[in-house]
């Protein structure tokens, strides 16, 4: 059933008038009278009784009204969800970060500003390393994602930086260097890390922040001593706090394990540093993923030392 016919009913029952409604609707009232008609035809009741001052309900009229009013309400509340949905005001937001994206304070303020900004927006929160996160981006999984180095950019994903920060060697902090270094804060040369255990967190013959590093030792005629790989940067610092190895890690971990962990810089490194990167699809259609993109990169430009 069209929404007009009823648009005209409710106006004719509560003027109780023909023609006073066809003032308050704004059209003749021949083509109302025949609308009004042609609606008790469709029905199979009569809505009015026709009297010389106007018009008066039928019982089976009260009994429309109360539907008609519904429904004309129902589509008003619906029109205005749906003009919601295409400000992005509600909606559902599905964002993936990796362990050590999440470590940087910048992620958490982000998604509270978000949460101020579009509290209709549902927000789904998922943990995963960057190769798994990129793959669920590319298949629809995700709208978006927050990680460090990518390790692989598949067509239709555009890749942000945008935040850089220093990383630091991460070892026990009972370790001779850390014990060494108590009392000193220079940096651990390239060549001393490498004469260690280092633990990496990586695809192995993919990119990223680790594959850096062994690229960097390499070019300085060094020859790293690897005694694991791991899927997750917070792994990773589990097994530097239980004395597995050494490793490096974004400058914003340094909170993890405190008591166990001891971080300091890295001589000669060079460019190595870790970015903190957006990963969206080109062509998102998502207002709400629209609008959080926008808002990291609103508040990474001013982000201290951005």
């Amino acid at each position: 059933m069209e929404m007009r016919p009823l648009r005209y009913f409710v106006a004719v029952a509560e003027t109780g008038h023909m023609t006073r409604a066809a003032e308050r609707l704004g059209i003749q009232q021949p083509p109302l009278s025949l609308a009004i008609k042609s609606l008790e035809r469709e029905l199979g009741v009569q809505l009015f009784r026709r009297h010389p001052r106007g018009v008066a309900l039928t019982d089976a009229g009260r009994l429309f009204q109360v539907e008609a009013l519904r429904m004309l309400q129902d589509m008003e509340a619906m029109k205005q969800r749906m003009a919601r949905v295409a400000n992005g005001e509600v909606g559902t937001l599905a964002v993936g970060f990796t362990s050590s994206a999440a470590a940087h304070r910048f992620v958490p303020e982000a998604l509270r500003a978000f949460r101020r900004e579009h509290p209709g927006v549902e927000l789904q929160l998922r943990e995963n390393n960057a190769a798994e996160l990129t793959d669920a981006l590319a298949a629809g999984r995700l709208h978006c994602g927050l990680l460090r180095v990518p390790v692989a950019r598949p067509d239709g994903l555009l890749f942000e930086t945008l935040l850089r920060e220093p990383v630091l060697v991460a070892m026990p902090s009972d370790h001779r260097f850390a014990l060494a270094r108590s009392k000193a804060s220079r940096p651990l040369p390239l060549a001393r890390l490498c004469e260690e255990g280092i633990i990496l967190v990586r695809r192995p013959g993919a990119p990223g922040l680790y594959a850096e590093l062994l690229a960097l030792c390499h070019a300085k005629g060094l020859r790293p001593r690897v005694v694991a790989e791991v899927d997750r940067m917070m792994t990773n610092l589990n097994l530097v706090a239980a004395g597995v190895g050494l490793s490096v890690v974004p400058a914003s971990m340094t909170g993890v394990h405190a008591h166990a962990i001891a971080y300091t810089r890295l001589a000669d490194g060079g460019q190595l540093d870790a970015p903190l990167t957006l990963v969206s699809r080109v062509e998102e259609d998502n207002l709400p993923a629209q609008h959080f993109a926008a808002l990291l990169r609103r508040h990474a430009s001013e982000h201290p030392g951005s």
